[in-house]
């Protein structure tokens, strides 16, 4: 059975999101801050999916390069790149508005 996160814990960020008892991590695989598991996403952080757009990351999350050190963070919310058009990886640059759109 999985365990929640402990608020007081500090949160590991490389850590995998367990799934429920019968192993399904959400519709998606995406951690969800309802019922959360250990490893998943702590309930003050939220993960809002904008349409054609990126992922917008609020609250204290720390993202890693692919080397494990974290990257440089100046505001408290992000904007993830979901296109990969971005020049500026893994955040939002506005690419995917030329991708949708073709100009």
């Amino acid at each position: 059975m999985p365990t929640t996160h402990d608020p007081h814990e500090p949160h590991d960020p490389r850590a995998v999101p367990t799934g429920d008892a019968d192993g399904d991590a959400g519709r998606n695989g995406a951690a969800t801050t309802a019922g959360a598991t250990a490893g998943a996403v702590p309930p003050e952080v939220s993960i809002t999916v904008c349409p054609d757009g990126p992922l917008l990351v609020r609250g204290p999350v720390v993202v890693a390069g692919a080397d494990g050190r974290p990257l440089e963070q100046r505001r408290r919310t992000m904007a993830l790149c979901r296109c990969g058009a971005t020049g500026i990886a893994p955040f939002c640059d506005g690419s995917h508005k030329v991708v949708r759109t073709g100009r």
